[in-house]
């Protein structure tokens, strides 16, 4: 058992992605994820690698394509707004399957917003906030224990598909500090691929080419097509979720991040109580977890999103249940959090 440490969940981010490998790291500051590129710019030299603290949020991710094309761990990491000014390069690395890590700790909006935290970015990141038909692999932590392993996690599974992984958690996470232990998790990867696609210098060899343009005709629907061919096979083989009590609920409560924790803690006191409640937390957004859903279907009578947004899951979780429950909303937007009260008194509702 290695050493636990107290940290907060920006800073055991950064920490585990240098333990998973990472190299490069470009970023611009914006609250609430200061403390990663704080803590980047001290540990990244000392570990061999580059810290940029770049001129804009345009540059950061740039800088991260760049990277990644000689075949480097690269990461950055922003908030909200700053994710947005990113979303044309991402679309750029996704259509030259590339593999990049990308943090978003969520603040309120829309526009500046606030500082406060939230989870309206949720659209944004699972249906792909930039242009053409791409996807990003989405994972949305609830611990900072879990943030430090899904980060390492998020390195194989961005080397495994050649495709950008966004760290979707919000400013509570990023801020809060709990203990944490690290310790190099086991690969996804096994062999490590060999990146025989990165630009490296061709003497001796045929020169290769990454581009995301495409004009010959039929040419770049062939390669959507190939790339649907690659997200089909994500969809099938990463989705992951924590199911509470999911044989004998007649109502389960779905949270991810920060309401997650909140809903855990509703279930557990109204299990107490003789409650028939679970709750369903979605690890990976994108895939969703549709398969745990349509499994719960046999037992659950309704199920209750919550959310620090106007209700932007609530879309996936009608999907993933084909609309054979209903499927009722409880947020918080701007900044506010639910509160363990709230939740109860709108459980209360469903029942009646």
């Amino acid at each position: 058992m290695g050493k636990k440490v107290l940290m907060c969940g920006n800073e055991a981010l950064a920490e585990a992605a240098i333990m998973a490998g990472c190299r490069f790291y470009a970023g611009y500051p914006i609250t609430p994820q200061n403390e990663i590129p704080a803590y980047m710019s001290k540990r990244m030299p000392e570990a061999g690698g580059v810290f940029m603290q770049s001129e804009s949020e345009l540059a950061a991710i740039n800088m991260v394509f760049g990277s990644s094309l000689t075949g480097t761990r690269a990461m950055t990491s922003s908030s909200s707004p700053g994710i947005s000014l990113k979303q044309e390069g991402i679309s750029y690395i996704a259509a030259c399957e590339l593999p990049a890590i990308i943090v978003n700790i969520m603040r309120g909006g829309p526009g500046l917003g606030n500082i406060g935290p939230s989870q309206s970015d949720y659209f944004q990141a699972v249906k792909g906030g930039g242009h053409g038909d791409y996807h990003q692999i989405v994972i949305a932590p609830a611990s900072v224990q879990e943030i430090a392993d899904l980060t390492m996690l998020s390195f194989d599974l961005a080397d495994k598909y050649r495709t950008p992984v966004m760290i979707l958690g919000d400013g509570i996470l990023g801020q809060m500090m709990e203990p944490v232990e690290f310790s190099p998790q086991p690969s996804a990867l096994s062999p490590q691929p060999r990146k025989d696609w990165i630009l490296d210098g061709c003497k001796g060899r045929k020169p290769r080419i990454i581009k995301s343009l495409i004009l010959s005709d039929g040419e770049l629907e062939k390669f959507n097509l190939k790339l649907q061919k690659k997200y089909n096979q994500i969809k099938d083989t990463e989705q992951r979720c924590e199911v509470l009590y999911g044989d004998d609920s007649e109502i389960m409560l779905v949270a991810y991040g920060t309401p997650s924790r909140i809903c855990r803690s509703v279930v557990e006191n109204l299990r107490k109580k003789g409650r028939s409640i679970g709750m369903v937390r979605p690890i990976t957004l994108w895939p969703f977890p549709e398969k745990a859903f349509k499994k719960l279907i046999k037992n659950v009578k309704s199920f209750l999103v919550v959310e620090m947004s106007c209700g932007q899951m609530i879309e996936d979780v009608k999907l993933a249940i084909d609309c054979a429950r209903p499927v009722h909303f409880y947020g918080r937007t701007g900044g506010g959090i639910p509160g363990e009260d709230e939740i109860i008194k709108k459980i209360d509702n469903i029942y009646e």
